[in-house]
């Protein structure tokens, strides 16, 4: 054992696991690519061809997914997803700031990640982004029974383990492999991040106290997101939100290039210090 590891061991520590670098790929200025919840890599599988010919893209597989380690004693919090994002980007030793790209539960972590670690994160794109506030803190009736009803349906599923294996499996019959995938192996980080990141989460505090130039791209008919619930996200003056037509939660190709679009416009704006946060009732989302 290594003097850090005893230590480790007097104190209760515990070193990040390295998550699987899937693809590294391409050269130029650096994109991060995180995808989100019973997922893998996969999920950027019509993304990355349209960045390699003028960035090097890296996509990871989140912990406890794809190839990535599944610590049995891990919760699977926001910290924990964190962590082992925060430790495998140092060990690649990028001399730069890089973009970061979250789908889904990926963009809970990456805005995270970027609240964390201002300095190394040049600009953020959060894709389908599930934000859902404590209905405690909606004041729109509507919305907040919107969000309630999404929670209770993440509960539901979280509870009864048996229908949502047979109804997962159904799903990920029809689509290509590794893009969605909840089995007896990944039960475990799955409920937990349901629990712990999605249900209870922090991104429209960690999005506002960004002072770089954030992107949200969704699909119309995305329906993971409950409509209304990211307004107070759209509302601030360093976010360009990109609505995609006729494109649900998944990353086609339509919103795939969307989402070049977007990390490709974030690239070459800046943010004054003052606007991170600040809101503007007059900005409207335009149409992607």
């Amino acid at each position: 054992m290594t003097w850090w590891a005893d230590l480790a061991a007097v104190f209760g520590w515990r070193r990040a696991p390295l998550l699987h670098i899937a693809t590294d790929a391409g050269s130029g200025p650096v994109v991060i690519l995180v995808h989100g919840i019973a997922s893998s890599s996969e999920t950027f599988r019509n993304m990355v061809p349209l960045l390699v010919p003028r960035h090097r893209v890296i996509a990871v597989d989140i912990l406890g997914f794809g190839q990535s380690p599944a610590p049995e004693d891990c919760e699977y919090t926001l910290e924990d997803h964190v962590a082992s994002l925060e430790a495998t980007i140092r060990s690649l030793k990028l001399d730069e700031s890089f973009t970061l790209v979250g789908h889904s539960l990926g963009s809970l972590i990456g805005s995270r990640y970027a609240a964390k670690n201002r300095r190394r994160v040049s600009g953020l794109v959060l894709v389908g982004p599930p934000v859902y506030l404590s209905p405690a803190d909606i004041g729109d009736p509507r919305v907040r029974g919107r969000v309630t009803a999404y929670l209770r349906a993440y509960e539901f599923l979280r509870a009864n383990k048996d229908f949502t294996l047979a109804n997962a499996a159904i799903i990920s019959r029809l689509l290509p492999k590794g893009i969605f995938e909840i089995t007896t192996k990944s039960w475990t980080p799955f409920v937990k991040s349901l629990e712990h990141c999605i249900e209870s989460q922090t991104v429209v505090s960690d999005v506002a106290s960004l002072n770089i130039p954030v992107a949200v791209v969704y699909g119309s008919l995305d329906a993971f997101i409950a409509p209304g619930s990211m307004t107070v996200i759209e509302r601030m003056r360093h976010v360009t939100m990109y609505r995609v037509e006729a494109n649900d939660h998944l990353i086609r190709p339509r919103l795939a290039r969307t989402i070049v679009r977007a990390i490709e416009e974030a690239g070459s704006t800046t943010v004054p210090a003052s606007a991170a946060g600040v809101q503007d009732s007059t900005r409207r989302p335009p149409d992607a």
